[in-house]
């Protein structure tokens, strides 16, 4: 007798293949799933049109529209609710108010939930361009929604340490990246030209602000190019400087342009409960890294073999100075971080960890 497939309603913020949490959080497992055992039904709470508009200045109505139509299409969706063994759920149901969508699921109609988020979201954080949404959000219902669900998953010790306080059962499984159909080819380790590069959206473009004074110094000692790729152009003066507008079509070439990849980041919570996912995909290409030693990075990078860790400017000018004058140890660090993609944060190693979280929530 052939095995019926589980349904599992997806419930997530944004479209499928727009936003970097999902596409590296959940959805290049989606195939994976699908070939054992699960249908999977996507249902983002912000629609196309929506989210083409989010992250522009302005547009307070347009976007207060966008989100009231996407609340009424949630409370359709309540009565299908029955038709899924259970729900796996993204940050939340809905971006703004409480937690109404998630105390229905699991408290009225008592489905089982499995609980994903991958930031520290019960701090207040958002971007200049939706200050005026911002009131709307209700931050301390991830605490709530914690307590509620089946089975929590963080991306990291820090979010999981957070969320233990509130449900005894939580899974790590880190942002992962997939080598064998994207982040599939290495850069090109005897180029003469050094590219120091930073990718990430406007909204964390901020981090870079440290950096930009090292970068001025170097430049002046060494032919780099410093390499930015994001949606929106930098503001920084510097003659190495390039911007490469982000393409989701073109996003692994343009990050193979890159030499030495860096994240900055100041140490705050907001910083502790990120996923290190611009080291990750660094690493993959074969990019000697060298990042803050914030939160996760101090699990990826292990000082000196896959990658480096800098805190101070002097950190930073030291760890980039020999990385640009050593192509060798370029080259060695590039792929000792390849390999340590490969072995623990691809989803190649980390799909069986997804297969037997799903296994485990669609048991009666």
């Amino acid at each position: 007798m052939v095995n019926q497939k589980k349904n599992v309603l997806l419930i997530c913020p944004y479209p499928i293949g727009g936003a970097p949490s999902q596409r590296f959080r959940f959805e290049q497992y989606i195939s994976f799933l699908e070939s054992n055992g699960f249908n999977i039904t996507p249902k983002p709470f912000i629609d196309e049109k929506t989210w083409e508009l989010l992250y522009k200045p302005g547009l307070f109505i347009q976007k207060t529209l966008g989100m009231l139509k996407s609340f009424a299409k949630r409370f359709i969706l309540l009565s299908s609710i029955h038709k899924y063994d259970f729900v796996f759920m993204h940050r939340e149901a809905m971006q703004f108010g409480p937690p109404i969508f998630e105390f229905i699921i699991c408290k009225i109609l008592k489905k089982k939930v499995l609980y994903d988020f991958d930031d520290a979201i019960w701090l207040k954080n958002h971007s200049d361009s939706n200050a005026l949404l911002s009131f709307t959000k209700w931050y301390s219902k991830v605490n709530t929604i914690c307590g509620w669900v089946e089975q929590i998953q963080c991306g990291n010790e820090y979010l999981a340490t957070y969320a233990k306080q509130f449900n005894s059962k939580v899974t790590i499984i880190p942002t992962t990246i997939d080598t064998i159909k994207k982040h599939n080819q290495l850069i090109d380790f005897e180029r003469k030209s050094i590219t120091i590069g930073w990718t990430g959206s406007h909204s964390t473009m901020h981090y870079l602000d440290f950096i930009v004074p090292i970068i001025n110094l170097l430049e002046k000692k060494y032919p780099i190019r410093f390499l930015v790729i994001s949606d929106r152009n930098p503001n920084y003066e510097l003659n190495s400087l390039e911007y490469c507008e982000w393409n989701k079509k073109s996003e692994i070439d343009d990050l193979a342009k890159i030499d030495i990849g860096i994240m900055p980041l100041k140490n705050n919570q907001w910083a502790e409960g990120k996923c290190a996912f611009k080291g990750l995909q660094y690493m993959s290409l074969g990019i000697a890294t060298v990042m803050s030693p914030v939160g996760m990075n101090n699990q990826l990078i292990q000082h000196g073999e896959n990658g480096f860790l800098a805190e101070s400017e002097e950190d930073w000018i030291l760890n980039l100075t020999k990385l640009i004058e050593d192509n060798q140890l370029r080259k060695k660090i590039g792929l000792a971080g390849h390999q340590t993609i490969q072995d623990s944060y691809s989803v190649e190693a980390l799909k069986n960890k997804y297969l037997e979280l799903f296994n485990k929530m669609s048991q009666h």
